[in-house]
């Protein structure tokens, strides 16, 4: 293994396309011993799911400074994608804090206990798998006493909601720290410009806008049909942001920070929400999404949160955030889901003479995802109290909110999608390499889309394709 001076990639780049899927590997089934560090400072990672996101995670993780760090294990159900990370990771660490031999590689929907196994108490699973596994990776992450971090979205229905909040509190009890991937919580900007907001510098907030418009052409939005050969399921997870029960689809999965962080600047959750949105120049992909949203959200005081979302080729990229109050506004992410500077103003536009406050980032805390590394190693270190769970989930289910009201053409409470029953994944934790997904294409590889208007208790029928 050599060293590298090249920066890690953020977990947010995808590594391409995974090819054939391999055989369990024979590791899978193992009883695996505890890797014991040499040092008891240690702290020992394993990464369950070996995408883009989950190599960003871990290298986010292994440039830690404040405390050593080593990757041990790694676990995927595609070997070419586990092997695929583990040359990227190879390449950018030593051997002194990347340490995965064959035998700490798993291949399989069992795999991520092999992973786990290897850690000791204390140590730290990451958690970048599509969603629907959440919970179930969580929970024997809970029983064997390790510390998480987790991708978001966390949830894509709300009995997975009201479940992993349960954990959340088990976790907790038992002193575990659990990190989730909703980095602009770490964003230093936006946490001083949420300090601002919340002592009254713009007023009391009336309403916020909430922009990610885009091309269409990004990562597995859109899918041409399943092939017809290998596995349904695992070709979908292959496919994941094209499916409700992987990912929450667009609107959960590309949405979330922006609809987060202008949550967390209210300081609140909303209560409902009405939404429009539709599926336009499809041809012949079978995805479930629509290619745009504008959802408008609505808080217990009355004031709104617009969200504008689309995903469409050729058409006007916009891609930032905004809070109005009655005393001024705030650009809260001048790019992107996060992006410097942040600042607020005594207009309702910006404007430099009328400007009160711009950020100013040190050159070491800008990149949120090495600094919600470096807070979740801080509470380890120092063992305070450290838990993401509650607004992780309250941020997965705020985007579920919109998008049910999108594909249902119907307004929504939070109350009442709370209770709902409906689990896009049941029995996912029992799910094996030959299992059947959770929705089948028809005999013309179609998926079944949301009708909104027409289907309106759930987003789609799932005995029939449009």
């Amino acid at each position: 293994m050599t060293a590298s001076k090249k920066k890690g990639s953020t977990r947010r780049d995808f590594l391409g396309n995974t090819g054939k899927v391999a055989a369990v590997s024979a590791f899978a089934g193992m009883a695996v011993p505890l890797v014991h560090a040499a040092d008891s400072s240690m702290i020992q990672l394993a990464l369950v799911g070996c995408g883009g996101r989950g190599t960003g995670a871990a290298a986010n993780a292994l440039g830690v400074r404040s405390q050593p760090v080593k990757l041990v294990a790694m676990a995927d159900v595609y070997e070419n994608r586990l092997q695929s990370s583990f040359n990227d990771l190879n390449r950018k660490f030593t051997d002194k804090n990347f340490d995965v031999p064959k035998d700490r590689q798993f291949i399989g929907f069992d795999a991520y206990k092999s992973a786990i196994d290897c850690l000791k108490p204390g140590d730290i699973a990451i958690f970048t798998t599509p969603l629907a596994f959440r919970w179930v990776h969580f929970t024997y992450a809970i029983e064997k006493g390790v510390h998480v971090f987790m991708e978001k979205p966390l949830t894509a229905d709300a009995p997975t909601s009201r479940r992993m909040l349960e954990l959340g509190k088990k976790a907790s009890a038992k002193g575990l720290k659990v990190g989730v991937g909703l980095m602009s919580r770490h964003q230093r900007a936006l946490q001083e410009a949420q300090k601002r907001i919340a002592d009254g510098e713009i007023g009391d907030i009336v309403s916020m806008r909430g922009y990610r418009m885009a091309g269409g052409n990004l990562a597995s939005f859109r899918s041409h049909k399943w092939p017809g050969t290998g596995s349904e399921l695992l070709w979908q997870i292959s496919r994941f942001h094209s499916f409700l029960w992987a990912s929450g689809g667009a609107f959960n999965d590309y949405y979330i920070h922006i609809v987060d962080h202008l949550c967390w600047m209210k300081g609140s959750w909303p209560v409902k929400a009405q939404a429009t949105g539709g599926r336009h120049y499809r041809g012949d992909y079978v995805d479930q999404n629509f290619d745009s949203y504008g959802v408008e959200y609505t808080f217990d005081d009355g004031a709104k949160l617009h969200f504008d979302g689309r995903c469409m080729d050729g058409a006007e990229p916009i891609y930032a955030s905004y809070a109005h109050g009655t005393k001024g506004s705030a650009v809260l992410s001048a790019s992107g889901d996060c992006g410097l500077p942040s600042s607020t103003y005594t207009t309702q536009k910006p404007d430099g003479a009328k400007k009160l406050w711009e950020s100013k980032v040190a050159i070491h805390e800008r990149n949120p995802y090495d600094n919600e590394w470096n807070d979740l190693i801080e509470a380890i270190r120092n063992d305070k109290p450290y838990s993401e769970v509650e607004y992780g989930v309250m941020a997965s289910m705020t985007g579920t909110l919109g998008r049910v009201a999108a594909h249902t053409g119907r307004e929504w409470t939070m109350d009442n999608l709370m209770k709902s029953n409906v689990e896009l994944a049941p029995g996912c934790d029992k799910w094996t390499m030959d299992s059947p997904p959770p929705i089948k294409c028809d005999e013309n590889g179609r998926y079944p889309v949301p009708q909104p208007g027409i289907i309106t208790d759930r987003e789609y029928d799932d005995k029939k394709t449009v």
